[in-house]
């Protein structure tokens, strides 16, 4: 389908209501391509990966916004990024497959820290919420809401072939009268703006997670808002990207230090590091070793990893 792999922007015309759709295949699949995780867990993963792209769509930030989740639980860690460029990547830790869906049963006792870092690493935000939803649209919606930030809806589906999200949010009243003609007709009311909100709430609720998945954006929307006045933007690519890289992984040796490194290699003749995102796998023989141990020591350089 053309609009695989691809943000949608849409904007309710008469309403102060901004929506995003995202559906992930073949970037889900690569993304995929060197894992095999339990059902539930990899659906779980889907739905932060998709998540995390539409939370990064709605910033205006040149960097990667990042899902954690951490438990107790089977599975203890997860963790789904997203680059201001709508590159992800994604990866999940368990001790045990397990078969419930519930993120309480999977992670158990734990949290979800969304963190926003520019590119530059100069600026850093960082928020935390319990993992106390059922589900992570549940985690997310509380995230907004214990943050202050716009009141926002999310429903997130996925499966092995491929992840869909929709995010619902709610604008400022002054965001209509800045992208409207005040002279076209009477601005909505406080009231028909909070009625308009739960009306667009209450239909997304009836969309089923095949619909989110199988049909088109403005399929999807004709059928969800066919009353309303939506506007869908030219969709943007997302694609799977590792930001992995030899430097990245030289910057991490170099934090072991030099005696762990030269025990590394007098016991397995060489250091090999394999990227836990797209499983590649960066090897050092000893004389590449010691030439970047002896160029730190010259120049006293730190690479970020």
């Amino acid at each position: 389908m053309h609009d695989r792999d691809c943000l949608h922007r849409f904007l309710f015309e008469h309403y102060p209501i901004r929506g995003l759709l995202v559906h992930l295949d073949a970037s889900w699949r690569a993304l995929l391509e060197h894992r095999e995780y339990p059902e539930a867990i990899r659906d779980t993963l889907g739905e932060a990966v998709a998540a995390s792209v539409l939370l990064a769509a709605t910033l205006k930030f040149d960097g990667t916004l990042t899902l954690q989740l951490q438990g107790q639980g089977p599975m203890h860690l997860m963790l789904a990024q997203c680059s201001s460029r709508l590159g992800v990547r994604g990866v999940a830790r368990y001790r045990e497959s397990i078969e419930e869906r519930s993120l309480a049963a999977l992670s158990g006792a734990g949290n979800l820290t969304v963190t926003i870092e520019t590119e530059d690493l100069s600026q850093r935000y960082q928020g935390v919420v319990p993992l106390s939803g059922e589900r992570l649209a549940d985690c997310l919606e509380g995230y907004f809401e214990s943050s202050e930030q716009l009141p926002t809806r999310l429903w997130l589906h996925a499966t092995e072939m491929g992840v869909a999200g929709m995010l619902l949010q709610r604008l400022p009243a002054s965001t209509l009268t800045e992208r409207t003609n005040p002279s076209s007709g009477a601005q909505p009311s406080a009231a028909d703006i909070e009625d308009a909100w739960r009306r667009v709430q209450m239909l997304g609720d009836t969309l089923k997670p095949e619909e989110l998945t199988a049909l088109s954006a403005q399929t999807l929307l004709q059928r969800l808002f066919a009353e309303d006045d939506v506007r869908l933007f030219e969709p943007a690519p997302v694609f799977f990207r590792c930001r992995c890289s030899r430097d990245r992984v030289i910057g991490m040796l170099r934090a072991l230090g030099a005696e762990e490194l030269r025990s590394i290699l007098a016991e397995r003749g060489s250091v090999e590091v394999r990227c836990d995102f797209c499983n590649r796998a960066y090897e050092f023989d000893p004389v590449d070793v010691e030439h970047f141990l002896a160029s730190q020591a010259v120049d006293g350089s730190d690479l970020r990893h």
